[in-house]
């Protein structure tokens, strides 16, 4: 499986009392599909995923199937503390059909190399499907380091990596040592590195609510190696990474950036709590400035 052009880690939208609210997850799948992107991740962080029972993802991934209809692929997160609970997961992405898995590193337990591939390995023999790797050392404390990746080489399953760490010596690695895997941008304010570096899939959070600012990026660099439409259009976005990198409340702030397009996302679950005003304002200010400025660039509206 070839992990090309814009993924989103869908959020998950909520009502006010914390439950889903699968008539807004309807809207947000629709909107994506319009706007162009690739392919959609169910139960990814951006989804909150780690706020959520078992029985939730399972209904979450089931309809979120069920939404897209065939028209884009489905991923779907196996992300747990446990090996054997990451294997339960993989097992319920491929009885709703999806396409591929994403598999990251267990978070707490901080596994070394070798641990990190057993326990991949293990997902990948209890279901036999692709897999997108997921490194994200921020969040998790370890690297998929070299000893992981060279292990992982085993199965062909492992055909795409969405690197997270930040670090661009990582980005050169796995495109002079790894050409196999399908490199994915995972750090949003280094994707111009990473399409200059050979990546032809970027999976960014962003594309909740800006799908036309990311995937005019993606076509730019990859589809029609114009490094010098593309700088424009990053530098249009730099602002917005800004605030979405650096800010502390990611998920909040995709989730205003969904309401923003008229699709009520609602509040983050526990611990989180959603934006103030002053951050709503902000981050209100910095779209409506993209929006304009990518719609100068290509012609486009949001």
């Amino acid at each position: 499986m070839q992990f090309e052009g814009i993924w989103t880690p869908i959020v998950t939208p909520l009502k006010e009392d914390f439950s889903v609210d699968e008539a807004a997850l309807a809207e947000v799948v629709e909107y994506l599909i319009a706007g162009g992107v690739n392919g959609i991740i169910s139960a990814g962080t951006t989804g909150e995923y780690y706020a959520q029972t078992f029985e939730e993802r399972a209904r979450l991934a089931k309809i979120t199937k069920e939404m897209i209809g065939g028209r884009v692929p489905l991923v779907v997160g196996t992300g747990a503390l446990r090996t054997e609970d990451s294997i339960e997961f993989a097992k319920m992405a491929k009885d709703v059909g999806a396409e591929a898995i994403l598999v990251a590193t267990p978070p707490y337990s901080v596994p070394t190399g070798r641990e990190i591939a057993l326990h991949a390995l293990a997902i990948d023999r209890a279901v036999d499907m692709p897999v997108m790797l997921y490194n994200y050392p921020g969040r998790m404390g370890v690297n998929m380091d070299e000893d992981t990746l060279d292990r992982l080489g085993r199965s062909p399953n492992f055909c795409g990596i969405k690197e997270s760490s930040g670090d661009i010596n990582r980005l050169h690695l796995i495109a002079r040592e790894y050409p196999h895997l399908g490199l994915l941008c995972g750090m949003d304010d280094q994707a111009l590195e990473f399409f200059a570096w050979g990546a032809r899939g970027w999976v960014c959070a962003g594309s909740n609510f800006a799908p036309h600012a990311h995937v005019a990026l993606y076509k730019a660099c990859v589809l029609e190696g114009d490094f010098t439409k593309g700088r424009r259009i990053m530098s249009a976005m730099m602002p917005l990474m800004s605030v979405l990198e650096q800010g502390g409340k990611f998920i909040q702030c995709i989730k205003h950036g969904v309401t923003m397009r008229g699709i009520e996302a609602g509040p983050p679950r526990k611990p989180l709590q959603p934006l103030n005003k002053d951050d709503k304002r902000a981050l209100e200010e910095v779209i409506r400035t993209l929006d304009t400025s990518i719609a100068a660039i290509t012609g486009e509206g949001k």
